[in-house]
C-alpha cells in the first residue's frame, strides 16, 4: 500500500508533530509512505532527521500540480492542515484516488467552500468526540474518531535545568502550558489564573512555552498584572519536552480545542493537568486531571492550587492518567486504525 502524507504548515505545532508521528508509525509497519510538506519548513526538516521519504513543495498552490501528475501512484491521499485541503480537493478531479482529511480543531466549519470541500472526501477523521460531533451536526456523515496519539522520548532534564538557571529560577514550583498566543488558546484567560493563583501563593513561576499574533498583548497584560517575577515567557523551543521533566503542574486554558496533545505529553510523563473544558479537552482530562469551566480564571487558579497542595490527589491522577495513554494514545494503537481505515479505501 503507498500512501502519501500532506501537511503544508510553515511551523511546528501539535498538527505537525502528529503528522511526524503518523509518517514514522506507517513506516515503521512496512507501509510504503510519502510525506508532502513545504520545502525548509519545521516539518521538513525534522523530517529529514528521521529518514523519511521526504517530497517538498515551495508553495501551497505547488501541492495541486505535483497531485496532478503523481497522484495516481498512490492508494491514498492523507491530509493533515486545511491549507493544502483545497488544492488536494480540486486535484481529485483528475485523479479520483481516495482522500481522507485529519481534522484537529472543534471550530464549526462555516460557509458553502468549507462544506463543498468535506462532500468530496471519502473520509474526515476526527481526534475526539467533540470535533465527530460538531461534524455532524453540520451534515458531515462519513467520520471515524481517531485520537491524537503520543509517542515516548528521552527527556534531556539536565537541559531543562540548565536553561532554568540561565533564567535565575530556582527554589520555585513550576506551572507551565505549551500553547501558541492566539485566542483559541485563550492565554488571556491563563494570565489572570496566574494573577489569582499569586493572590494565594507566592512559591511558583509559571512558563509560557510558545509564540503567536497575540504574545505582545500578553506580555502588556502581565505588566499591568504585576507578574513580571511570575510569568516567564520562553518562546518556542525545539527541545520544549524536557520541561516536563521539572514541571509540578501542565495548565491549559483553551476556549476552543480540539483535544490537546500537550495535555498527552503531560499524562506520558506524569506531569498532573489542570485544563478548561473547551472541546475535546473535557474527555481528554476529566478523570485524569482537574477540568474546569472556559474562561474560569478563578477555578483555574483553584485547581492549579489544588494540586500543588494535595500530593495524594497528584499521585492518584498522574497514575490514572499513564494508564489512559497506554490504553487509548499509543502510536502503536492509533496507526493501527489509520491503517483499516486506509485499506478500506484502497481500490
Amino acid at each position: 500500500m503507498n500512501i502519501l502524507e500532506i501537511n503544508t504548515e510553515k511551523t511546528w505545532r501539535g498538527g505537525e508533530r502528529q503528522t511526524l508521528y503518523t509518517v514514522e508509525g506507517l513506516s515503521e509497519k512496512g507501509v510504503n509512505v510519502s510525506l508532502l510538506c513545504l520545502q525548509n519548513s519545521l516539518l521538513s526538516i525534522r523530517a529529514k532527521q528521521s529518514r523519511i521519504n521526504l517530497i517538498e513543495v515551495t508553495s501551497q498552490f505547488a501541492v495541486f500540480f505535483y497531485l496532478l501528475f503523481n497522484a495516481k501512484k498512490y492508494d491514498v491521499i492523507h491530509v493533515q492542515n486545511s491549507k493544502a485541503l483545497i488544492w488536494v480537493v480540486l486535484s481529485k478531479w483528475f485523479h479520483n484516488v481516495p482522500v481522507v482529511y485529519t481534522r484537529r480543531v472543534d471550530f464549526v466549519p462555516k460557509g458553502f467552500l468549507t462544506l463543498w470541500k468535506y462532500k468530496q472526501l471519502n473520509k474526515v477523521v476526527a481526534i475526539s468526540e467533540a470535533i465527530n460531533t460538531i461534524l455532524k451536526k453540520q451534515g458531515v456523515q462519513y467520520v471515524e474518531v481517531i485520537p491524537s496519539m503520543i509517542k515516548q522520548q528521552r527527556l534531556n532534564k539536565g537541559n531543562a535545568t540548565s536553561i532554568l538557571q540561565k533564567l535565575d529560577i530556582k527554589n520555585k514550583k513550576l506551572i507551565a502550558t505549551t500553547a501558541a498566543f492566539v485566542p483559541h488558546k485563550d492565554p488571556h484567560t491563563m494570565v489572570r489564573a496566574i494573577a489569582e493563583l499569586k493572590k494565594i501563593r507566592n512559591d511558583f513561576v509559571f512558563l509560557h512555552f510558545g509564540e503567536g499574533e497575540l504574545m505582545e498583548e500578553i506580555k502588556t497584560e502581565v505588566q499591568k498584572q504585576n507578574l513580571q517575577q511570575e510569568y516567564i515567557f520562553m518562546g518556542f523551543r525545539e527541545e520544549v519536552e524536557d520541561f516536563f521533566s521539572v514541571m509540578e503542574v501542565f495548565v491549559m486554558s483553551s476556549q476552543e480545542e480540539g483535544l490537546g496533545s500537550s495535555v498527552l505529553d503531560a499524562f506520558l510523563y506524569g506531569v498532573p493537568v489542570v485544563s478548561t473544558d473547551a472541546g475535546g479537552l473535557k474527555e481528554t482530562v476529566e478523570g485524569f486531571g482537574l477540568v474546569s469551566p472556559v474562561k474560569d480564571f478563578s477555578a483555574l487558579a483553584a485547581n492549579i492550587n489544588q494540586l500543588l497542595n494535595d500530593v495524594t490527589l497528584r499521585n492518584s491522577l498522574i497514575e490514572k492518567a499513564k494508564q489512559r495513554v497506554e490504553e487509548k494514545y499509543s502510536v502503536n494503537k492509533n496507526i493501527q486504525e489509520y491503517l483499516k481505515l486506509f485499506s478500506k479505501l484502497k481500490k
